[in-house]
């Protein structure tokens, strides 16, 4: 995948896949400022002497950067791992929380994501839609049918995530054929609160970005939330059937704007 540029003779923003140390480096550094600094999480392999977030998986994902050019330094990232690329790390990442069967007996392409985030300073901006332009640009070169992975909401107190929660439940449970489910151990249901005492507003406003982002896209979940204790998250498997994306949501996922 090469540089993905905006059109100008200055573009502002690059995007590419890591290509050295160097890069990754730079992607585990955002990823320990957001995931570490900002939300409190954790695990086993961090580097809080260097800053870094980093676990074993990272060796084997392409990990997508996008570069603010004017500072040459890294703004946003997303890691991303094909089945190919699982059976050399042994599982996806996001196996540990849920199980992948339904995906995975599919018999088509899937690619997993995740880690993405954006540097605080570049978040509600155009950084984002270059990050959604490369990762367009990857699934179309791969050719790539199902895109899944998890994504969090900040903190593990389920019961204060009861309305965004039971919103994705009973109005985005994905389809039998493709409902993963949560690892048992850290089960927790999302049926919190009934379809009758649900507050919409409510729930959306407390809703992720990412996840509403998929969500608009046509994106599902799976059955049940896992409780990451180490990374103080509550995560959800999120799950996009690209040939289910309508012509207007195919548009955004392209990186299209009006006008």
């Amino acid at each position: 995948m090469t540089s993905a540029t905006m059109p100008g003779p200055e573009p502002e923003f690059t995007v590419r896949l890591a290509q050295s140390d160097a890069d990754l480096r730079a992607a585990q550094t955002l990823r320990y400022d957001v995931f570490v600094r900002e939300l409190g999480g954790g695990g086993p392999l961090v580097d809080h002497e260097s800053q870094l977030e980093r676990d074993r998986f990272d060796p084997y994902f392409d990990h997508l950067l996008v570069f603010h050019e004017p500072t040459s330094q890294v703004v946003g990232v997303y890691r991303l791992m094909r089945a190919d690329q699982a059976v050399k790390a042994g599982q996806f990442y996001s196996e540990s929380e849920y199980d992948l069967g339904p995906l995975r007996s599919s018999g088509r392409r899937l690619l997993e994501l995740g880690r993405s985030c954006l540097h605080r300073d570049f978040r509600g901006g155009v950084a984002m839609f270059h990050l959604w332009t490369g990762l367009a640009r990857y699934v179309e070169t791969h050719g790539i049918d199902i895109l899944f992975g998890v994504a969090s909401f900040h903190g593990t107190d389920a019961q204060k995530l009861a309305q965004p929660l039971a919103m994705l439940n009973h109005a985005h449970l994905a389809p039998p054929e493709l409902r993963v489910r949560a690892r048992a151990d850290h089960f927790q249901r999302m049926d919190l609160v009934a379809p009758g005492d649900l507050d919409r507003r409510r729930a959306m406003i407390e809703m992720p970005a990412l996840i509403k982002a998929y969500l608009r896209l046509g994106g599902f979940v799976g059955q049940g939330a896992y409780l990451d204790h180490a990374f103080n998250t509550t995560d959800v498997c999120l799950v996009l059937d690209t040939a289910r994306m309508n012509a207007r949501q195919r548009r955004i996922y392209a990186g299209e704007r009006a006008g």
